[in-house]
This record gives structure tokens, C-alpha cells and sequence, in this order.
């Protein structure tokens, strides 16, 4: 499969710029607030917005996806609310997803890629209005995770409080499908995260979300090594992207604590399932 040549000329250098600059904010801003990533917005307005062909949009997204990750991952762990171990242990599964995805994306059609992409938006726009069947306070410790040290604290409005670890094997295999998902179609799959550590591991949303913030940037930078050797790392769209996004996930680390998602998981569903229908008809159309 030959490479795609990226036409900078297309786009009005300044204009370009600043709107790249400000979509990305927001983009990186409900990143860092839901845990999802800025990639499933980052994506749909790259092909849409700019006609920038899918190699290049996924390439721009997933350096987003790093920045993303670095501006509020520190101030989360520092906070308390993400749960490193359980991080690092599902981040070598997702890891090698991720550069497994990234090999299998040069052998792919567009069409492929912008299908699966819908797909995952739309059910990304609705999971995120789901509620959670459980409570973090629900059954007892699981004995692998106690062994290997996964339970701990998170700082609830009420202080800090205890929550136990459950289902490591299960979300392990969830974790392979999330780093395969995410070279492949240029997001974090914080969706596919979430859901893994919220449903499967019970882990507190708000731990989920920041751990899951915590490992997208991992997950990420293994999968941008391989289209930086296609050359699908285009300056002109990487830096303007991965800057807004940076700016947006260091805004969001800010508000996460105080902040009641529940609006603001609305609003991003309904962006996602947007952006979804947008990206598979455009696949459909060729």
C-alpha cells in the first residue's frame, strides 16, 4: 500500500492555525474530563472540516492523544484519583495492542478505518449515558488483585475512600482490543478503557477516567513510531493539534474535582454520535 501525499497547500496557513489550535482545546478539555481521549473529535474534524486524508488525521491524532495524556496525567496522580498500578499492569497488554493495530493499519482500506471509527463512536455516545450497575463498594476483595497490590483510595467529595479491584484477567484481554483500537483509528479508546476498569474492574468513574487518561498517552506514543516511519506526521497539522490538546487536558485536570460530569457526558455523546454517523458515511461514499 503506497503512502498518501499530504497537500499543505490546501489548507490557509493562519486561519488554519487558530481553528486547528481551538478545536483541539476543547478536544483535549472532555479528554481530560471523561477519560475518552480528544482523538474521536480530533479524527472526524481533520477529514471533514480540512479533506486531510485518514493516514495524516489518525497520524495528528494520536500525537494529540500524548499530549493530552502529559498536561493532566501528574495533576491526576498527584490529586490521588489515578491508580498507577492498575495502570502499568494493563499498559503492557495495551501496548502491545497498540503496535499490533499500528502494523495492521497500513494494510487497511479508508473505508475500513472510517467504518470501525463510527462504530466505535457511536457506541462510545452510548456508553457514556449509561449508568453504572454497581457500586464501587460492592463484594469483596478479589484475591489476584489484593495479591498484586491494585486496591487503594480515591478523594470523594466525602474524603478519601477505600475501593477494591476486581476482574484483572478480563479487562486484560479488554486492554489487547483498546491498544488495537487505538493505532488503528488514531483515539486513546479511552471508551473501551473506561468501560474496562468502570464494568469490569469496578473501579470508581473518576478513577477510571484519570487512569485511563494516564495510559492513553503509552498507548499513543507506541503507534506513533510507526506512522512517523510512513511519514504520516505531518508538522503543520501535529503541532497546532498536540498544542490545543495539551492546553484543553491541563484546563481539565483543573476542573475534574469540582466538576459534575453528568452535562458534560451529554454534550460529548451527542458530539461523538454526530462525528460517528459523519465518518461512516463518508467511508461508505469512498
Amino acid at each position: 500500500m503506497g503512502r498518501i501525499q499530504y497537500d499543505a497547500s490546501a489548507l490557509d496557513p493562519i486561519l488554519s492555525t487558530l481553528f486547528l489550535l481551538c478545536a483541539s482545546a476543547a478536544a483535549g478539555l472532555l479528554g481530560s474530563l471523561t477519560g475518552l481521549g480528544g482523538g474521536v473529535v480530533i479524527v472526524p474534524l481533520l477529514v471533514l472540516a480540512f479533506g486531510i486524508d485518514v493516514p495524516y488525521a489518525v497520524g495528528a491524532s494520536l500525537v494529540a492523544v500524548v499530549a493530552n495524556s502529559s498536561g493532566s496525567a501528574a495533576a491526576y496522580v498527584r490529586d490521588g484519583f489515578t491508580n498507577v498500578r492498575v495502570a502499568i499492569l494493563l499498559e503492557t497488554v495495551t501496548v502491545a495492542g497498540a503496535i499490533l493495530g499500528a502494523i495492521i493499519a497500513g494494510f487497511v482500506s479508508k473505508t475500513f478505518v472510517t467504518t470501525v471509527f463510527g462504530l466505535v463512536a457511536m457506541w462510545s455516545a452510548y456508553s457514556a449515558l449509561r449508568p453504572s450497575p454497581h457500586t464501587v463498594e460492592d463484594g469483596k476483595p478479589d484475591p489476584l488483585a489484593t495479591k498484586l497490590g491494585l486496591d487503594s483510595t480515591w478523594p470523594s467529595k466525602d474524603g478519601m475512600r477505600a475501593y477494591h479491584v476486581r476482574g484483572v484477567p478480563g479487562a486484560m484481554g479488554v486492554m489487547l482490543g483498546a491498544g488495537v483500537l487505538s493505532a488503528i483509528i488514531g483515539v486513546g479508546s479511552g471508551i473501551v478503557k473506561v468501560l474496562a476498569m468502570d464494568r469490569i474492574m469496578r473501579l470508581p468513574f473518576k478513577v477510571s477516567t484519570t487512569t485511563s487518561n494516564f495510559m492513553m498517552g503509552v498507548t499513543a506514543a507506541a503507534g506513533c513510531g510507526v506512522y512517523l516511519s510512513r511519514g504520516q506526521l505531518e508538522p503543520s497539522l501535529c503541532a497546532p493539534v498536540a498544542l490545543g490538546a495539551l492546553l484543553g487536558s491541563m484546563l481539565g485536570a483543573r476542573l475534574l474535582g469540582r466538576m459534575d460530569s453528568r452535562v458534560l457526558r451529554l454534550i460529548f455523546a451527542i458530539a461523538v454520535a454526530a462525528a460517528g454517523v459523519q465518518m461512516m458515511l463518508k467511508g461508505f461514499q469512498g
